[in-house]
């Protein structure tokens, strides 16, 4: 099959070419995001291949369709930049990568957490410049605090697992309890009561209307004064401009993001050359006690094989006639 494969850098296309080897499919790799105006590069592909920051709305799966696509794979979990109604109502099937290390996200979340706890950056930074001064430094002991996970699936359950290591308490909140989270001493409780309760909150729930903004000015209210938020998860839970008026009272006491709501435009590019517009991530990077990464929990050697993988053998399913076994199905 003939592939277009969008928002691609070096590492996408050895590891997916690498994959692909024993398949034979030919892959059109492209830099460039999806979008109504890059779709027509596709043109004559059966397949896409998207990332998350692609624009794969009804708009561009109109034009896609026009052009003969059948068959949009994402290559990540998460779905939430695409129409996947549209996407049944035209007839083009769209499948995802249901299972990658999730310890490479779990681990990240856990490390941005003690990055932003004990200062490391901050502190990396001033002995670069010869500053060996603690003032300023000081961080608490993770032993004994509680810390409240929202979504326990598979990668919030890693992730309290390593905090259990850590020697503290464990709350959690999801519509779906794990019997392996309360097996570890985890306890489910009401989000105003893990919001109230916790140390330090992590999110590692998907994004849906039911959890978009999650995190606003009311939650944050409620919060425990001084807590840590950790996102590792997606953008569109934390309502980033009622993050920084907490941030500013000290309501919250710290903030380390791998996402963020309005990535799709700076995310997985380098614009060290230019004037970055966006003044709310300017902001964010301005306070002392907040780490932004550009979207890299999941950047690990396992974890990108993984979803190389998969996708490729997705693609290999479809044009074999074979069952789809990560389909996504319309809402």
């Amino acid at each position: 099959m003939k592939i277009a494969v969008y928002s691609t850098r070096r590492y996408d296309k050895t590891m997916l070419t690498e994959a692909n080897a024993g398949a034979g499919h030919e892959l059109r790799f492209m830099e460039d995001r999806l979008t109504s105006t890059s779709a027509v590069l596709a043109k004559d592909c059966e397949a896409v291949c998207v990332f998350v920051n692609d624009n794969v709305d009804a708009e561009v799966l109109g034009i896609l369709a026009m052009q003969g696509t059948r068959l949009i794979a994402t290559r990540s979990t998460g779905y939430n930049h695409i129409d996947a109604q549209a996407a049944q109502d035209m007839g083009i099937a769209v499948v995802r990568v249901t299972d990658y290390s999730p310890h490479s996200v779990a681990e990240f979340a856990v490390g941005l957490l003690l990055a932003v706890n004990r200062k490391i950056a901050r502190a990396s930074n001033r002995t670069r410049d010869g500053n060996f001064d603690l003032e300023g430094l000081m961080g608490f002991d993770l032993h004994g605090k509680t810390v409240g996970v929202i979504g326990t699936g598979k990668i919030g359950l890693i992730f309290a697992r390593i905090m259990a290591g850590f020697g503290c308490s464990l709350v959690g909140y999801d519509m779906f309890p794990s019997p392996a989270f309360e097996a570890l001493g985890g306890r489910y409780v009401s989000i105003d009561e893990l919001l109230r309760c916790s140390d330090v909150v992590s999110l590692h729930c998907p994004l849906t209307p039911e959890t978009h903004h999650i995190v606003d000015a009311a939650s944050l209210a409620r919060i425990k004064r001084g807590c840590i938020l950790v996102n590792t998860s997606r953008g569109g839970l934390v309502d980033t401009e009622c993050a920084i008026a907490a941030l500013k009272t000290g309501q919250l006491g710290g903030l380390a993001i791998d996402v963020y709501e309005q990535e799709a435009s700076l995310f997985f590019q380098d614009l060290s050359s230019t004037i970055i517009t966006d003044d709310v991530i300017q902001r964010l990077v301005a306070f002392p006690n907040v780490i932004v990464t550009g979207h890299q929990a999941f950047f690990t050697v396992e974890a990108i094989g993984q979803i190389m993988r998969t996708t490729i053998e997705s693609i290999t399913d479809f044009a074999l006639g074979r069952t789809l076994r990560n389909r996504i199905p319309a809402p």
